[in-house]
């Protein structure tokens, strides 16, 4: 959602605090919360749904003119009739209690009287869907209702008294709606771009927009990890310590993605490069940084360092280069209906990575120091690892967890042996006032 909505309500000489910017338009709907202080307008939050806008409440309306049959069963002209009569309708409806709904269609004239109270009862679930919306953007920015000093209502579809009823119940009190809801973006982008070009005598004011969607990187697995959550204020810089997989690793492969889900195969690749140089140390001694930077122009920065080495590599890239708003609308209402299963489906990712992890390590040592141990003994810790490899295959994490715990338990004596021929071995030859 753009700032400058507020500009044209004037609400840049408005008490400081909260305001909710509420644009329902004719296919999509937006929800934004920004913050006010000393002339800095703070985006705390942004949602909405891209599939959701007045089109919809025109579809309701010719439904309902139609029943039983539906508009899918007619022919193009005719389907054109009928929203277009719903659409005229709707409108009429804001400043009338009743109007004539009339479509001519091929054959015959479709005529019915439509009232503001049946009209509110189709309107109802998809004004509802808008209110779940708002309030999952509330929730994101942990604001209630009544700590918002004012609403902005923009978008054609918000000059139904329904609509402005249903967010003024919500909210607790009226919008703001004094402006023509179709011009206030063009009216608060005028105004800004005269702020910008030095046309104001207080230096105008300041605008700080937010990540609409998280920003990470994959790791074993193909596992998301969120290296900066959505809504994060920009400029921002977070970074985080990653570590090698096998041993002897040279490189790192980086792969930088976008979105809310939790399975890199459900987000958006962003970019991919690669950090090499990196010391061929044993599994997990390597300390690698990776920092994300987004600017103010929402260019990312994403810079890996081997802290051991120095050795680097960066990548620069535009997230939201060939996203639009329905794109960031879309993303979000699949991270949010799919946050259950996701869930699960990264637990179990999760307890792959580490059967994987425990298999290839047994397996080494087994290689390395199988000698220490008795026909009996390596015999047991073959079936435990039979039995890993197993419910490797059963896609049910509790399973793996648990076969990943009976190998770590049954090697325990095994590792203890390993440790103590390690030492006896960086020992050997030399004598005790060198130690």
């Amino acid at each position: 959602m753009n700032p400058p909505l507020p500009l044209a309500y004037g609400l840049d000489n408005a008490s400081e605090g909260l305001y909710v910017v509420y644009d329902l338009g004719g296919g999509t709907f937006d929800v934004s919360i920004l913050k006010l202080t000393k002339g800095v307008f703070e985006v705390i939050a942004t949602g909405g749904d891209a599939a959701l806008g007045g089109d919809d409440i025109d579809a309701a309306i010719a439904a309902w003119a139609l029943e039983p049959r539906t508009v899918t069963s007619l022919s193009p002209h005719d389907q054109r009739s009928v929203l277009m009569a719903a659409r005229a309708a709707k409108e009429s409806l804001s400043s009338h209690d009743t109007v004539l709904y009339r479509a001519e269609l091929d054959d015959h004239s479709l005529e019915r009287t439509l009232s503001h109270h049946q009209l509110e009862v189709l309107a109802q679930p998809l004004i509802n869907r808008t209110l779940v919306a708002l309030q999952t953007v509330l929730a994101d920015a942990q604001v209630i209702p009544s700590q918002v000093l004012g609403v902005v209502m923009v978008g054609g579809s918000t000059r139904m008294p329904t609509v402005r009823r249903a967010v003024a119940e919500f909210m607790g009190h009226e919008p703001l709606t004094n402006l023509n809801p179709d011009e206030v973006v063009a009216l608060g982008a005028a105004i800004q771009a005269n702020q910008l070009a030095g046309h104001v005598a207080d230096g105008g004011i300041l605008l700080l927009d937010v990540i609409p969607l998280s920003l990470g990187l994959e790791t074993m697995g193909g596992i998301v990890e969120r290296v900066i959550e959505r809504n994060s204020t920009i400029p921002i810089a977070k970074a985080q310590e990653f570590t090698t997989y096998q041993d002897g690793q040279t490189a790192m492969a980086i792969h930088v993605v976008q979105g809310e889900r939790d399975l890199v195969a459900d987000c958006r690749s962003l970019a991919r490069f690669e950090l090499r140089g990196i010391p061929p140390l044993v599994a997990g001694a390597a300390r690698i940084r990776v920092t994300f930077e987004v600017d103010a122009d929402g260019l990312l920065h994403v810079s890996a360092l081997e802290t051991n080495s120095g050795v680097a590599a960066t990548i620069d890239v535009k997230p939201s280069y060939g996203l639009a708003d329905e794109d960031i609308a879309r993303m979000l209402q699949e991270g949010f209906s799919h946050a259950s299963k996701d869930a699960d489906a990264r637990v179990l990712a999760e307890a792959r990575v580490e059967a994987d992890r425990m298999l290839l390590a047994t397996q080494t040592a087994l290689q390395a120091d199988g000698d220490l141990l008795t026909s009996e003994q390596r015999q047991t810790i073959e079936g435990l690892l039979t039995e890993l490899r197993q419910a490797y295959e059963s896609a049910d994490a509790n399973n793996l967890n648990q076969a990943v715990e009976k190998v770590a338990h049954g090697t325990e004596a095994f590792a203890a042996e390993r440790m103590n021929r390690s030492i006896q071995r960086a020992l050997s030859g030399r004598a005790i006032d060198t130690l």
